[in-house]
């Protein structure tokens, strides 16, 4: 199976699952708000918080122009650079909430918008890099990126079979050579309908890559479910209340809730376990409790056995339920009362 390796930890199938707070707009730009959702991360769980880094001038251009209208989201109305000069984290914030998290021993990334914020987060140092879902089909920025040759998460929101293809390409080509997917839905909110979580395997068989989701549902059932299906990294949104109105949080989750789902998936890889067959050590004590045969009602010696004084029941004492046919017809050999377990040497 694939594995890369981010943060100092080995990502891949048969590995713990590596959980991600997306800090996303929710610091609502208060830098002190900004610290404190990295610290609410580290005691909810988290294995790391993932900024984004990019201002509206980067991301589009100041234009009222219809086509620079939000339509059939949340943010209805808005336009495109109003909603980032109010989403946007700024810039010289980066350095300073790095630091806070690898204070704490949480990791920390980033997502680049464009390539001016890819020279950005390497003039920090980051160890890796995140390609959103709408920038997959950004070629050159995913070129530039790779060619830093960190390891780089893809989101796939959106993107096609032959999208990913070609982005997972181009990567590969730019010099990077370990690169993880997320299955996406890119709505805001997410409806579970929508997840198609049984794209995880395809996606790890289709590119040999570890493949995780990034999740925009409102619940934390869909990141659950997906560990099952070998999701490998959790990406969540992560805000300290929904109350503090922001661009994101309608869709983000709690303290509380990102712990729950941080225990609910350490449960459940742990429940998946490996392939195995048979009675495992807690099971052992139980096995005494299966069928068996017994004398179910006194027995002469020289009589015959028959259904009606042999019969398969709990516990497990006796000869396997495979010998009845064996026994029926048979003679006891001495007398047996009823409630003793059949052995061979009852049986003449």
């Amino acid at each position: 199976m694939p594995f890369i390796e981010i943060c100092g930890r080995r990502i891949g199938q048969g590995q713990p699952v590596f959980i991600v707070a997306e800090i996303s707009a929710n610091h609502n730009q208060n830098y002190e708000q900004a610290v404190r959702l990295i610290h609410e991360a580290k005691k909810a769980g988290a294995d790391a918080i993932k900024l984004q880094t990019y201002t509206p001038d980067t991301i589009t251009i100041k234009c009222n122009n219809d086509d620079f209208r939000v339509k059939d989201t949340i943010w209805d109305g808005m336009y495109l650079y109003d909603l980032y000069a109010e989403s946007y984290m700024p810039w010289e914030w980066h350095d300073g909430l790095m630091r806070e998290a690898q204070t704490l021993g949480l990791g920390v990334f980033s997502t680049a918008f464009d390539p001016t914020a890819v020279d950005f987060l390497e003039g920090l140092g980051v160890t890796l890099h995140k390609v959103a879902s709408f920038e997959i089909v950004d070629i050159p920025l995913i070129e530039k990126i790779a060619a830093t040759g960190k390891p780089l998460i893809i989101s796939t929101g959106m993107a096609t079979l032959g999208e990913i293809e070609e982005a997972v390409h181009a990567a590969w080509n730019a010099g990077a050579d370990r690169i993880a997917l997320l299955k996406c839905t890119s709505a805001y909110p997410a409806s579970p309908d929508e997840m198609n979580l049984r794209t995880i395997p395809h996606l790890s068989e289709a590119f040999g890559v570890p493949v995780g989701i990034s999740d925009h549902t409102l619940g934390i059932e869909v990141p659950i479910a997906s560990v099952a299906l070998g999701a490998c990294i959790i990406e969540k949104h992560f805000t300290i209340s929904r109350s503090l109105k922001g661009p994101d949080s309608a869709f983000s989750l709690e303290p509380r809730e990102f712990a729950c789902m941080v225990e609910a998936i350490r449960i459940a890889e742990r429940a998946l376990g490996r392939v195995h067959y048979g009675a495992n050590k807690q099971e052992a004590k139980s096995l005494i409790f299966r069928r068996s045969l017994f004398v179910v009602k006194d027995i002469r010696a020289g009589e015959a056995f028959t259904n009606n004084n042999v019969r398969s029941i709990r516990p497990g004492y006796g000869l396997h339920p495979r010998h009845l046919k064996e026994i029926l017809g048979r003679h006891a050999t001495r007398d047996f009362r009823q409630g003793t377990p059949l052995g061979w040497d009852m049986v003449a």
